[in-house]
């Protein structure tokens, strides 16, 4: 038995119950959480901007130790330190084929299937992103763990698993900005927080960040940002006026609403590239015109989890950690107990903090 924060129903508040999780199965791992981010992700599960199963245990961002594994799991044992993967690839599909790990075809199976019964009436959850780690304990198939390399604190190693993986590889593998290069950063929550880590990291200068809430220009300074906006009509021109009057060089949005896209994409120079790391629902239509697509040539693309492959960029993430150029602690403005969640998703839609950790 654990206790774990289940959504009833979408757009249902959560309820704070125990739960019954089965022993693991051949290929999976059972996983003692240690921590957990609340990020907008969940959120918009909740919401239903994405799709999952319900009744639900959300969270996909977390860490944790392996206690029990399954039959034939050989890339973990017990005691093992580990961050949650809530988009393992196969390996065998199209994508995997081409070497785009984060577009699998099949990174979504595990959320498809229940994995743990209500105690009080027995009724079958589902896994949010297939980790579902609001919750003291998981049980999820063994691609979906990473080995936590040394080093690296394990509470604060559960923002790897989404936030950092996405900010990082937003900048290195999106947009591969290149030190010198300017950046606005639209949207200072955690995501945000990471990519200006991550874009400090990379030599960015001017690294402006944009926010509509202006307690967030302390945390975006203290991540490395130059400058600090607040987003208003004039936010592109503003733009152009610190990067020498062409515009920055490229833009992350990590908001997932028309107008910051819209934006970000204005505030980029001729030649310039915008990617889009916020999710947004189908009512956010951007709109360009024919010809500003050919005056500006600017390039705008998506960006899902950072194009990273986890496997490979934890280690890459857990250097910079013990090196000191990475503070995962930044990023983290609160730390809540399971009880805590609805009030930190009430946080998310109001635009305060960085990012919320559940510490188990």
């Amino acid at each position: 038995m654990v206790r774990a924060a289940i959504l009833p129903a979408v757009g249902a508040p959560f309820d704070i119950t125990q739960i019954e999780l089965p022993q693991p199965g051949p290929g999976q791992v059972r996983v003692r959480l240690a921590a957990a981010g609340v990020c907008h992700s969940d959120l918009s599960l909740a919401n239903g901007t994405l799709r999952q199963p319900v009744p639900a245990v959300l969270g996909h961002e977390g860490a944790g130790t392996i206690t029990v594994v399954g039959e034939g799991v050989t890339s973990v044992a017990p005691g093992d330190r580990v961050v949650l993967n809530w988009a393992p690839s196969c390996g065998a599909c199209h994508f995997c084929e081409l070497g785009e790990p984060w577009l699998c075809a099949n990174a979504a199976a595990g959320a498809a299937h229940p994995y743990a019964k209500r105690l009080d009436d027995g009724s079958e959850l589902y896994p949010g992103l297939g980790t579902a780690v609001f919750a003291e304990e998981t049980v999820v198939a063994a691609n979906a763990v990473l080995p936590l390399p040394d080093g690296v604190p394990l509470a604060e190693a559960a923002l790897l698993g989404c936030a950092v993986l996405t900010g990082y590889g937003a900048v290195h593998h999106a947009i591969r900005l290149r030190a010198g290069e300017s950046l606005a950063v639209f949207g200072v929550g955690g995501v945000g927080l990471a990519v200006l880590q991550a874009a400090r990291i990379a030599g960015a200068a001017p690294l402006v960040a944009v926010d509509v809430s202006p307690e967030k220009e302390m945390l975006a300074h203290a991540a490395g940002a130059t400058d600090f906006l607040l987003a208003c009509d004039e936010t592109a021109s503003q733009i152009r006026k610190l990067t020498g009057g062409y515009g920055a060089d490229a833009a992350i949005e990590c908001v997932g609403r028309a107008e910051a896209i819209r934006t970000a994409w204005s505030s980029t120079r001729r030649g310039g590239r915008t990617t889009v790391v916020g999710i947004g629902g189908k009512d956010q239509q951007v709109t360009f015109t024919a010809l500003e697509l050919f005056r500006f040539a600017r390039i705008l693309s998506g960006c899902v989890y950072g194009n990273s492959d986890p496997a490979k960029d934890l280690p890459v993430l857990a250097e910079h950690v013990r090196a000191g150029r990475l503070d995962l602690s930044a990023l983290v403005t609160e730390r809540i107990g399971l009880d805590g969640i609805p009030a930190a998703f009430d946080a998310m839609l109001a635009g305060h903090g960085g990012r919320a950790l559940v510490v188990f």
